[in-house]
């Protein structure tokens, strides 16, 4: 649903290369131009280590992170000596590596635009901004507190009821009497919202008002209960920080739909393929459609 911010630029990758040198006998933080090794006369930097590591991903976790240096440096070698191994061999003026390579370049440069031009543009004032906007008039979801006594007999729930009507204390019935594993916790169910409960006991909640209990015993599959209801909430709106990244997420989704109609505005997109073509308007005419109906 949302995009993930894309990567920053070198200079950006100092901070990565923090979490890395964490395996390293140095603690200083490196520099992105920082030169680990040589391999011939090609230089190997700590900028290279971090696209070694952002490329790798996932594999890193697999070991300490105590050996993440030496992984990467490893990989980095490797790397550097099957590359100058092509070039002598000619591969890289091979036609089909020279369109990998345009991809490539096309790539990074889309990325790079999406990080520093769209992605890189929501502050951190926007997200706040968006959260004001989306929760301005939060009504959050009705929250019951509820105890309850379950027994095996309606006869026994029946007895119960009687004793609350003459002033027995709710939660010490529970404690002495339920069946049911909330009984030392004097009946306490906590708070739950609607469709926690099986029906018949959220139906006799629904009804109490707070402070009363059933009047009738209330049957389920469990057992017999006789539910009190202690309070009503609405749900509080949530956190800032617990939805921020969505936001985030959801502002960097619109800065790039925004940006891509502008784009697309700009500049003249000619569909060759009439099979592609025909497939681009059956969809350009469904988004219309939709566009129509919300």
């Amino acid at each position: 649903m949302f995009r993930i911010s894309m990567r920053r630029p070198v200079q950006a990758l100092a901070v990565s290369l923090l979490a890395v040198s964490l395996g390293s006998a140095s603690l200083s933080a490196q520099e992105p131009d920082d030169v680990v090794a040589k391999v011939g006369d090609a230089e190997i930097t700590e900028a290279d280590m971090a696209f070694a590591a952002q490329d790798l991903g996932q594999e890193l976790q697999r070991f300490p992170p105590a050996q993440w240096r030496k992984l990467l440096l490893d990989v980095m070698i490797d790397m550097e000596l099957m590359a100058q191994a092509a070039r002598d061999e000619g591969l890289d003026k091979d036609p089909d590596f020279q369109k990998q390579l345009e991809f490539l370049q096309l790539r990074a440069l889309r990325n790079a635009y999406l990080g520093e031009k769209i992605n890189g543009d929501i502050s951190d004032d926007a997200v706040k901004a968006a959260y004001d906007k989306e929760f301005a008039d939060y009504e959050g979801p009705e929250e019951l507190n509820a105890r309850h006594i379950l027994v095996k007999e309606k006869a026994e729930a029946d007895d119960i009821i009687k004793e609350l009507d003459g002033g027995a204390d709710f939660a010490e019935l529970a404690r002495e009497k339920s069946t049911g594993p909330s009984g030392p916790n004097g009946g306490s169910l906590g708070y739950f919202t609607k469709g926690q409960m099986v029906k018949p006991f959220e139906d006799a909640v629904l009804a109490l008002e707070p402070g009363t209990y059933t009047k009738e015993p209330v049957e389920t599959q469990f057992g017999w209960h006789v539910i009190k209801l202690e309070d009503k909430r609405r749900q509080d709106k949530p956190a800032f920080e617990d939805v921020a990244q969505g936001l985030r997420q959801q502002l960097m989704r619109e800065a790039y739909d925004a940006r891509m109609a502008e784009l697309k505005n700009e500049v003249s997109i000619e569909i060759l393929d009439e099979a592609l073509k025909a497939a681009e308007d059956n969809g350009a005419a469904a988004a219309a459609d939709g566009d129509k109906t919300e």
